[in-house]
This record gives structure tokens, sequence and C-alpha cells, in this order.
């Protein structure tokens, strides 16, 4: 899930277009899984994925050979693959860009939409690089650009007429039935009407988000040395046990309402009661818009 200030940023979006705010935010939701930013080198980036295909038939015939023989280009989808984590993905963008810089961003799915560098001039962008600069500009940007695009593709009807097959269709293409994301995208916006369901909030092994990313920060205030990633792995895990064994709550490694509160608390007196102080540092640090 995001934070109340991520969620405010796609509502904002979602007016300037048109679009029905709860709707919206299930989109982005199905696609970042909660997740604004990553980590790469100190900075807050937004979430790439690098499509080798589209690379491919990007490129001059020299350009394309070395792309090929680097890994980074094939004439099959899928047969480059895409690191798991956000930053050697962003050293394979860097890679790409050696061998030819428009392509390798045409060729990057970029933020909270996952929207295609390549549709930069059809989106109105006067190259692909004031795309990728609205997608690094932060959370507002990454939400602009994905309500820009379902506005350019004609999908605001179905959106906010709830047609989840038809935005299912125009969004994900038309393999969508295969990973169900029509009725993901129908959960996914009952959860923004309805609010969480219980135990929606709580965290454990496989959560992501924003919401882990500040249990992670919070984390890090108290003395517990994790990485602030938005991904709660077994590290996140290992920190929440400790934390838990420490006091005197079942050490299972899972954030539920009970732990998050004992967290919230516990922070108050490391922190002299400056809550506020801390946000703001940590805003700091981690680049918060």
């Amino acid at each position: 899930m995001f934070s109340k200030q991520t969620a405010d940023e796609i509502e904002k979006a979602a007016s300037e277009f048109g679009l029905e705010p709860a709707a919206l935010l299930a989109i982005a939701e199905i696609e970042s899984a909660g997740q604004v930013f990553a980590r790469v080198d100190g900075r807050n980036e937004p979430l790439i994925r690098f499509e080798g295909h589209y690379f491919d038939r990007r490129l001059s015939d020299d350009r394309q050979a070395r792309a090929r023989a680097a890994g980074l280009a094939s004439p099959t989808a899928g047969a480059v693959a895409n690191p798991r984590g956000q930053a050697a993905r962003w050293q394979m963008l860097e890679q790409a860009a050696g061998i030819d810089h428009q392509a390798a961003h045409e060729s990057t799915s970029w933020g909270l939409g996952q929207v295609m560098g390549a549709h930069w001039l059809w989106l109105g962008f006067d190259n692909v690089d004031g795309l990728v600069a609205e997608a690094r500009s932060g959370a507002a940007g990454q939400a602009r650009l994905m309500a820009r695009y379902i506005d350019k593709a004609g999908l605001k009807d179905a959106l906010n007429g709830h047609d989840w097959e038809a935005v299912g269709h125009g969004y994900n293409g038309p393999g969508f039935r295969k990973n169900n994301y029509h009725t993901k995208l129908a959960e996914a916006y009952r959860r923004q009407i309805d609010g969480p369901a219980p135990g929606d909030l709580t965290m454990q092994v496989g959560s992501r988000g924003e919401l882990v990313t500040e249990l992670q920060e919070t984390l890090v205030a108290l003395g517990y040395p994790v990485d602030t990633d938005g991904i709660y792995g077994p590290g996140t895990a290992s920190a929440v046990r400790t934390f838990q064994a420490e006091h005197g709550l079942a050490a299972d490694g899972i954030a539920g309402e009970r732990t998050q509160g004992a967290i919230r608390t516990a922070l108050q007196p490391a922190t002299g009661g400056l809550w506020p102080a801390l946000r703001s540092w940590l805003a700091g640090i981690f680049g918060r818009s």
C-alpha cells in the first residue's frame, strides 16, 4: 500500500486528467505493488524494467551486434532477463545507454504505471529524456505519466466505468487474462473503496511498498540495521523478530497490528518525543517528496 503522501499525489493526477482517483490508485497498486522508489547509489529512482527485445529492434546492425554480445538485446521477448534488484536493473540500463542512449531509455518502462519510454512522442514529450525526467521527478511525476497514458490510450471511460476487462486489455495487453490482471484490478479497487480488510496492513516476508519502507526506516531509527528498500525480506523479518523478543512479543517476524504499535511506542523515548523531527531527518536522507 501507498503512504498517504503518495496516495494524495496519485489522486491529484487523477483529478487533473478527469479520472476517478480510486480507480487510478488501483492500477498504480497493481503495477507497482505499492512501491514508488528504489535506492540506487544513494538516490531515489523510479522502478524500471528493461525490455531487451525492444532494444534489439531499435539498434543499427553494428550496435545490435554489440548489444547481443553483451546480453542486452535479443529478438525474442523475455530472452533478456531483468535482474531482481532495481539497482542491478539501473546498471543494465546504464550499460545499454552506453551503446545507444535513446534506444535504451525507449526500451525501459518507467515508474508507478510502468509506462514505456518508447511512447514519448505519442504522449506529447519533446524527446525520450522528457518522459524520463517526468518519471524521475518524484511520485507526482510518475502519477502524471501514468494518468497521461490512460487518457491518451482512450481508457478514461473504461476506467471510470470500472470495465476492468477493457482496462486490462488496453493497459496490460491482450494476454491480460493469463495473470488475472482484470480481477486483480477489481480487488484493488474494492480495497480503495472499502478500506483494507482485517490483516491487510500486516507485513511479513513478501510484503512490499511504502508502508514497508516506513517500517524499515523506523527500525533503523531504533538501531536495527535493515535495508530500506520497501521489500520485506529475511533481513527485515529478522530485525522484527529481534525487536519482538526484546519487547515481550511473540517472535514470529511478522509485523502485525500489535508489533507495529509496539515499534511506534518504542520510537518515542528513542527520539525524545521528537517524531516530527525524525520524519524530517528521514525525509532528508531518503529523499521523500
